[in-house]
This record gives structure tokens, C-alpha cells and sequence, in this order.
């Protein structure tokens, strides 16, 4: 593992979000990773998406999707098939592997306790997506405390009981924030942020925001950096993209480089 020495010592909390391309590649070596962290006396929280799931039960149902400024548009007959793709499928299998790899886990779901409040995040745009109010952390530090680790589908609830299909980098972000976690880690496809052709170690947002303007950052790498800085911003101290070795960089708030 590639962490800085000061997020080792600090990161009492971590949550890690697992993206759904990166889910379906992972091995027990990558599990074995979360059994080193814990064994450090770090507590874990996951959250995790689901899209290649999700596409292929679309697929047989013969529904098209398509996304609007990165977030997949949900109808009523999708947020169905999203939920009980998430909820009933990928998340017990995710529960299963830590269990294999003998870390004790439970899977979670915004229904559970209240876990996440949300809300439409715009009807008319996106239909069936939305956005979390209220983290209901009890059951988390429960969970934690006792060693358990928190797998939480990335599935919201209204007040009113319907569920609601929510970003996966902002579910990690905001159970981060209402948890205190000291570092956030978005596990993705690549080793973190490169720049001519080398990984970047340590990045801080505003070596961040030159390599955008200048055109180093590009693609998809672009949205991934964007979260982890709206991420620092909001609070959390460190986080981190990173691969399935969870090797890759970190992006420090500018205080913790002075």
C-alpha cells in the first residue's frame, strides 16, 4: 500500500468507495488490503455503486438509460431494477468477499435506520435520482465500534418511502463528512492521477486545478478529481484515488502541505 505516513497515523475513520467496473475485477489480495488497514486499528465504512450490474439487468429488461451531466436518468421502472440490483445482488456478494477474507461485514442500504435521508435531486432532469439530507450515523459508529464494517448500497429514501438512485463518489463523500473520517478512498480502474506518463504520489487542489487548465487532467479523470476536491473542500482532510492494489494518490488540502 502507497499511503502517506500521515494518513496512516491519523486516518482513525476511512470510508472507501468502490466503484461497479472496479468490483467486478477485485481479488482476495485486494480484501486482504482492508484486513492490513483494520489490523492498524483503522475503522472501515464501504460504499459502493453498481453500474456494470445494473446494465446488464437493463439490458435484459430491454431499457435504455442515459446519463446527464454524469448521473444516470432514472424512471419509475428503472429505480426497481437499480434497487434491487444493489441491494439484492451486488451488495451481499461484496458482504460475502470481506467475510471470505475473514473481515465481519453487513450490508447496509439508505432504508436502513434512516441511514440516508434524501431527496429529488431535480425531477424534471433526472426523475428518480437523488440527494442525501441526513446521514444517520448511529448504526455506522455501532457497527465500527464493534469492528464491523458497513457495506452501504448507494441508495437513498424519501421520507415518504420511495427510494432514489444516488452518485456513488457522493454518498462516500457525505457519509465521510457526517462520520469524521480522516480520509476518503475512491478506488478506481487507474493508479490515481498521472502527468506526463508518471502517477503523482501527493497532489494538492491547486497543482490540481493548473494541470486541468493546462490539459494534463483530461477525460474521465476529470469528474474523479472534481469529487475528491469538492470532498476536501467540504471538510475531510486526505483523499485518495486509487486502484485495486489501493495504490495511487493523494490529495492533501493545502493546509496539511504548509
Amino acid at each position: 500500500m502507497t499511503m502517506s505516513k500521515s494518513t496512516l497515523h491519523t486516518a482513525h475513520k476511512m470510508v472507501i468507495k468502490l466503484g461497479g467496473s472496479t468490483l467486478e475485477g477485485l481479488n482476495m489480495a485486494f480484501f486482504r488490503n482492508f484486513k492490513a488497514l483494520q489490523d492498524q486499528g483503522i475503522q472501515l465504512i464501504i460504499t459502493h455503486g453498481g453500474g456494470p450490474a445494473i446494465n446488464r439487468e437493463l439490458a435484459a429488461a430491454g431499457i435504455e438509460s442515459h446519463t446527464v451531466n454524469g448521473l444516470r436518468v432514472t424512471n419509475e421502472e428503472m429505480i426497481e431494477i437499480v434497487q434491487s440490483t444493489l441491494i439484492g445482488k451486488v451488495n451481499p456478494a461484496l458482504v460475502h468477499e470481506l467475510h471470505a477474507a475473514e473481515i465481519p461485514a453487513i450490508g447496509l442500504n439508505g432504508f436502513d435506520n434512516g441511514l440516508l435521508e434524501s431527496e429529488f435531486l431535480d425531477y424534471d432532469v433526472y426523475k428518480y435520482v437523488g440527494e442525501v439530507k441526513k446521514v444517520n450515523i448511529g448504526v455506522l459508529n455501532t457497527l465500527t465500534d464493534a469492528g464491523i464494517v458497513p457495506v452501504i448500497a448507494c441508495i437513498g429514501a424519501t421520507e415518504e418511502g420511495q427510494a432514489l438512485n444516488i452518485n456513488g463518489d457522493t454518498v462516500a463523500c457525505e457519509i465521510a463528512l457526517a462520520v469524521g473520517a480522516d480520509c476518503l478512498l475512491l478506488v478506481t480502474d487507474v493508479a490515481g492521477v498521472r502527468i506526463n506518463d508518471e502517477y503523482q504520489k501527493e497532489v494538492t487542489p491547486s497543482l490540481i486545478g493548473q494541470w486541468i487548465e493546462e490539459g494534463h487532467i483530461y477525460g474521465g479523470m476529470i469528474p474523479k478529481v472534481q469529487g475528491a476536491l469538492n470532498c476536501l473542500h467540504a471538510g475531510i482532510p486526505s483523499v485518495q484515488i486509487v486502484n485495486e492494489t489501493l495504490t495511487g494518490t493523494t490529495i492533501l488540502s493545502e493546509e496539511l502541505v504548509k
